[in-house]
């Protein structure tokens, strides 16, 4: 039987299994979640011993070192400097006294997935820490086996101004007519009062301005909020019992067997003055402090419980499947507690960056820095940031996304002006390496560039993400069926993106669009003409928003689509050279026929394959569809096989049912352990760690490798090897769930929900 379908027959049986099992006993998210935390046994050294936590917009990396202490370093999604670097919030140090750690006899510290907690313990002596899922605000809460008390002290590494006026910088003018970039100014700590200790990083002054003027876009200052400009961000330590000791200490003013730290934190996007956020945080430090700790430790127990019941993959089977399986679980964990804030998470290390102090006179590097340190910069890279965000539609986090899609949305009326200014047509474009707020990062596009080009050979045409968002929303929309969000946001922002294509490009003598110059993602630059990751965006993209009902768009919108889809050129077409994608795109007049990266291209600069776009993610070719053999002769010509990082061969290997390669390429995916000794804090192979390009290529591989959806249609274990099993539970189109039980190569303990969605079930066999 071919393995790449199966009879629709099958539908009648799995109508009938999923409606007989209903009601068989899932596996409890829980306890699956559970079986990935982990546990030492020693305490920490430093930074570099730390464990991850978050709700989604703070996040803290907490640690032990040798003498009891524990270390919270604190993140937070929206602390955005005046020069754009995304800051943390600062470091607290916490000592017990006595010390119930000082002996590690008994010691161990869990990472709890389950309930997004970190317990620290020995003997009778426990430490709960958790950043509480509803409330901008770190626990943490110790239970002593005898009376003791508690320290908490704020260390800072950036420099710190003796008192808490915001007297405007001289320069305040120049830096804000956009003549020179501003520098990181102090922070303000200030006096404990209340005993409460509370600081912050006011933006005095804003890189807004003169990344305007650089950039040419001088019309645009004052037209929409400067996204920096006032933003003040810090937290507050606060806590039952606790008292001034001096002016970055609190103490407990008595001993006793419970003792608890609160950290809230809060960001403030136009604050008149540092004076004026500590009275916000005050005031919420107030509220806060109101509610019982208990039942927010219920309800924020009751989120994770939540989280982790709305989808899971649990393999196993082998050794490699179970360190997949972990993988994918830690992965999933880290976007939760990093991706529900105002800023999309970043894919160079998220909010999980450690660092250290350092001598004065040392300069930082990727070996030695303190922890405000990323490389790769502050701005946002598509290509890169896409692959964390992929996966999250399949397992209902639908929460997650939003701050990745708000990114783009939020920005759309200044992308339609800065083409207008630009290109003097209507339309949007987005730069592939942007900074948050929608601009090109200013070392892409060149101090001093006299033109409207990005400088850089390797981003100067490189526009094509904008319409793989498209596609993640169009998904999201599939999947849960959000009309207004259709209507508000996917059309628009579509429509805008469509828009930039059909205006910007000219027609050839046969009436369809030509581009060029332009370039086939990083790895063919400048030369490209007519690039086969923008045609089969585009070729995807418009049909499905043709689709949608007519209630939702207008008859000039699909006029204009139906327009740029008759005028696409088609996918360019070539053959192999010596078996492989050819030079030049010159291929021997024996050789196979096989899809192009570009229709025109010179030689590879970077290592992707950008023919294989049609795979993922774009779907136009894989398991059950037409034309499938020209897609698997397509990969196995690639240049670059690649599977950790953001390399291409998981994500496009699934998708094209390809178990062999999809099965490596998950194991490698979720095996690049970092060097931290919490190893899913990714090696950074290409970015920097934690690398989150590994786990979300390893997630997006899995799941395909389980299950595709293609319109209404639900294949199962398209790409699944016979040797692992698999407890799962995903969604799919049509707000529907698919959970069951896979092992050697059988299916059972199907379940759809709604049943009705059954009849669309097709199981591939599995090889």
């Amino acid at each position: 039987m071919n393995r790449r379908f199966l009879p629709l027959l099958l539908s009648v049986f799995l109508f009938e299994q999923s409606s007989a099992i209903a009601q068989v006993k899932q596996p409890l998210a829980n306890s699956l979640a559970a079986s990935n935390n982990v546990k030492w046994h020693t305490l920490g050294n430093d930074e570099n011993s730390s464990m991850p936590l978050g709700n989604g917009d703070i996040a803290a990396n907490v640690w032990t070192e040798k003498n009891g202490d524990i270390v919270v370093l604190i993140a937070k999604s929206d602390a955005w400097a005046e020069t754009a670097s995304l800051l943390k919030i600062g470091r607290v140090r916490i000592k017990l006294t006595p010390n119930p750690f000082a002996d590690t006899v008994g010691f161990s510290q869990v990472l709890r997935l389950e309930s997004g907690m970190l317990e620290i313990k020995r003997g009778a002596n426990k430490v709960l820490v958790w950043v509480d899922a509803n409330h901008p605000e770190i626990h943490v809460e110790a239970e002593l086996a005898s009376a003791g008390t508690l320290n908490a002290g704020l260390e800072t590494w950036r420099e710190v101004n003796a008192t808490v006026s915001s007297a405007t910088d001289p320069d305040f003018p120049t830096i804000m007519s956009g003549e020179r970039q501003p520098k990181l100014k102090p922070d303000f700590v200030f006096p404990i009062s209340s005993n409460r200790l509370a600081w912050c990083h006011y933006n005095a002054d804003s890189f807004y301005p003169y990344i305007l003027k650089q950039q040419h876009l001088e019309s645009l200052n004052g037209k929409y909020s400067d996204p920096l400009y006032q933003r003040c961000f810090g937290a507050l330590l606060t806590g039952p019992g606790l008292v001034k000791q001096d002016d970055r200490t609190l103490q407990s003013a008595k001993v006793g067997k419970k003792l608890r730290l609160d950290i809230v934190a809060l960001t403030d996007t136009k604050s008149a003055s540092p004076a004026n956020w500590n009275d916000k945080i005050n005031t919420l430090a107030t509220t806060l402090a109101a509610n019982d700790i208990n039942k927010l430790r219920q309800a924020h127990t009751k989120w994770w419980s939540d989280f982790w019941n709305r989808s899971w993959i649990h393999v196993s089977g082998t050794d490699d499947a179970q360190k997949v399986s972990q993988g994918y679980a830690m992965q999933r964990y880290m976007l939760a507690a990093s991706s529900r804030g105002e800023s999309a998470v970043k894919f160079n290390g998220g909010l999980f960056t450690v660092g250290h102090d350092l001598v004065e006179s040392r300069k930082q590097n990727g070996k030695n820095h303190d922890p405000d340190f990323r490389e790769w910069g502050e701005s946002y890279w598509n290509q890169n940031n896409r692959l964390l965000y992929w996966p999250l539609v399949m397992t209902g986090d639908n929460d997650l996304l939003k701050p990745w899609f708000g990114m783009y949305l939020k920005r759309l009326d200044f992308a339609k002006a800065r083409n207008a200014v630009y290109y003097h047509h209507d339309g949007a474009s987005y730069p592939e390496t942007m900074e948050f707020w929608g601009m090109p990062r200013m070392e892409d596009f060149g101090t001093n560039n006299p033109t409207n080009d990005i400088d850089s050979r390797w981003q100067r045409y490189h526009v094509q993400g904008t319409l793989e968002v498209i596609a993640e929303m169009l998904d999201q929309y599939d999947y849960y069926g959000d009309k207004a969000f259709a209507r508000n946001s996917i059309v628009p922002f579509a429509d805008a993106i469509i828009a930039y294509y059909d205006k910007h490009w000219p027609r050839d003598t046969n009436g369809k669009i030509y581009m060029s110059p332009m370039q086939s993602l990083e790895t063919y630059q400048l030369t490209a003409a007519n690039p086969t990751p923008d045609i089969a965006g585009l070729m995807s993209d418009i049909p499905r928003l043709l689709a949608l009902s007519h209630d939702m768009t207008t008859p000039q919108q699909r006029e204009s689509w139906l327009r740029v889809l008759r005028d696409l050129p088609p996918l360019p077409m070539g053959k192999t050279a010596k078996g492989k994608s050819p030079a030049l795109g010159e291929g021997s007049a024996d050789g196979l026929d096989i899809i192009l990266p570009a229709a025109k291209y010179g030689k590879t600069e970077n290592s992707e394959n950008p023919e294989l776009y049609v795979a993922f993610p774009y779907r136009i070719y894989g398991v059950g569809k037409p034309n499938l053999d020209l897609a698997l002769r397509t990969f196995d010509a690639r240049l670059f096989p690649q599977n950790t990082c953001w390399g291409q061969d998981g994500t496009q290997a699934s998708i094209l049912g390809l178990t062999g390669v999809a099965k490596k390429a998950a194991i490698a995916e979720f095996t690049n352990y970092g060097e931290q000794q919490f190893r899913w804090f990714w090696r950074a192979d290409h970015d920097y760690i934690p690398d989150l390009d590994n786990g979300g290529s390893g997630m997006i591989t899995l799941q395909n490798m389980l299950m595709q959806c293609d319109g209404k249609r639900i294949q199962l274990t398209p790409a699944w090897p016979a040797d692992w099993t698999a407890d799962f539970k995903l969604h799919a189109p049509g707000n529907t769930t698919v959970a069951g039980h896979v092992e050697n190569g059988k299916l059972s303990h199907l379940v759809v929900l709604p049943v009705s969605r059954a009849k669309d079930v097709v199981i591939v066999p599995v090889k």
